[in-house]
């Protein structure tokens, strides 16, 4: 059976070590609703989306230059039957060279096409990071709102 957990690629002129410093603020390029620390193994944090949708990330794995791995500790949808559907999810971005770029693999696992937030967050994640992380990558400047535009 193929992996149906959501995941998306970029690839970017710039090195891996920028890719991952990039990754590691959020704020810049996912929510400026986001309290703790975000940059660090074991760092905990908390996200929030108006009262649409919060959630408690950690830190659970940090390779610099090639990995970062969040693990989703709580959760809420106000918009789901089940408003924790995230709990116990792995976010991961995986970063490697492809001939002269840097690409990011994004993967949620977890977040598969059963979960009844699935469209939704599949297209909220594309656009973070099709749109938001890969402009901060490139310009230094992401793109928090893309979604209104």
């Amino acid at each position: 059976m193929q992996n149906q957990n959501f995941t998306t690629t970029i690839l970017v002129d710039k090195s891996q070590d920028e890719v991952f410093n990039s990754i590691n603020n959020p704020r810049a390029w996912w929510s400026e609703e986001i309290d703790g620390n975000t940059d660090k193994l074991n760092d905990e944090w908390t996200y929030h989306f108006e009262d649409n949708h919060r959630c408690k990330m950690k830190i659970i794995e940090m390779i610099p230059g090639r990995k970062v791995v969040w693990l989703v500790e709580d959760n809420y949808f106000k918009f789901t039957k089940d408003p924790g559907e995230w709990i116990g999810n792995k976010i991961t971005f995986e970063i490697s060279k492809q001939d002269n770029k840097t690409q990011l693999i994004f993967t949620q696992i977890g977040l598969v096409p059963t979960y009844e937030c699935y469209n939704v967050c599949r297209d909220a994640w594309t656009g973070f990071i099709q749109k938001s992380l890969r402009n901060f990558i490139t310009t230094g400047k992401g793109q928090l709102k893309w979604y209104l535009e």
